[in-house]
């Protein structure tokens, strides 16, 4: 459990790197906010508190990995990146653009500190298993984490993925499922329900749990419970809001996938988000 210290320090990373990513995504002046927004507590609390990297070792043997299967978030990705000091955030204002060493989805060829090229949705809980036993064979002690879309999860090599990490009983891959309800062509029930997701997971396999994925302290317990788990695989399925932390983006959470940004927005969401002026 987080004391109060530690609470308010994740909390407000969480506002700088919202603020970031709406920055770097204004620059361009579209983007997947509602998803990058979406995974901001998840992501914070595996860099800034779990993950066993350094900065100025990108490739360090050992390292835990992390698979950002739903790769649109890589904007997000891209600011954690930067605030930990991978590359300079002068950067991030070069987002998607030609000669850009960050693409829209994250790819480990051109940036530095992404551990998996993603981007065809479905495939990064397989590259996670992989590595997840490559660990095991080397015998490094990584964790090696996977989050994924609740949209994505429809892809059946997903569940390929699920069955053999399971059948492998790999208790260093720890995946997230970032639970927002939508997906591209609509809310997540419409398009293929898979709820009760926590009941589809343990039915391959997995040890559940099931957090508030805007709730710092909830994902901190988690994540600590889950590395505590043995012979198996754990899933953290996370629920969340498409464009958390900004009101205009939180009121349009059904329609906010890939949408443009104007400059009058980007300065009203960083006042929201107390960074006015960064």
């Amino acid at each position: 459990m987080l004391n109060q210290q530690e609470r308010e320090y994740f909390v407000e990373k969480c506002k700088d790197i919202r603020a970031l990513t709406i920055d770097e995504i204004a620059t361009l002046g579209v983007g997947h906010l509602g998803g990058c927004m979406s995974v901001v507590e998840i992501m914070v609390m595996l860099y800034y508190k779990y993950m066993n990297i350094d900065p100025k070792n990108p490739k360090m043997e050992g390292r835990d990995r992390l698979v950002l299967s739903k790769a649109h978030a890589g904007p997000t990705l891209y600011s954690i990146l930067a605030d930990k000091g991978y590359f300079d955030k002068s950067e991030l204002k070069t987002l998607n653009q030609p000669g850009t060493h960050l693409p829209s989805h994250a790819n480990m060829v051109l940036t530095t500190g992404v551990d998996m090229t993603a981007g065809s949705l479905g495939q990064g809980l397989s590259c996670a298993t992989g590595a997840a036993i490559g660990s095991k064979l080397r015998k490094d002690g990584a964790t090696i984490y996977c989050i994924m879309g609740d949209g994505e999860i429809n892809e059946g090599q997903i569940w390929e993925a699920a069955s053999y990490a399971s059948h492998m009983k790999l208790d260093n891959l720890i995946a997230f499922v970032d639970a927002n309800g939508m997906q591209l062509d609509g809310e997540t029930w419409e398009v293929n329900k898979m709820d009760p997701l926590m009941d589809k997971w343990r039915s391959f396999g997995w040890r559940t749990l099931e957090v508030d994925g805007h709730d710092v302290n909830a994902i901190d317990a988690a994540i600590a419970t889950a590395k505590t788990f043995m012979d198996k695989p754990t899933v953290i399925i996370c629920r969340t809001l498409k464009g958390k932390g900004v009101s205009f983006l939180e009121a349009s959470w059904k329609n906010n996938h890939n949408v443009k940004i104007s400059p009058e927005q980007r300065d009203q969401a960083l006042e929201e988000l107390g960074r006015k002026g960064e």
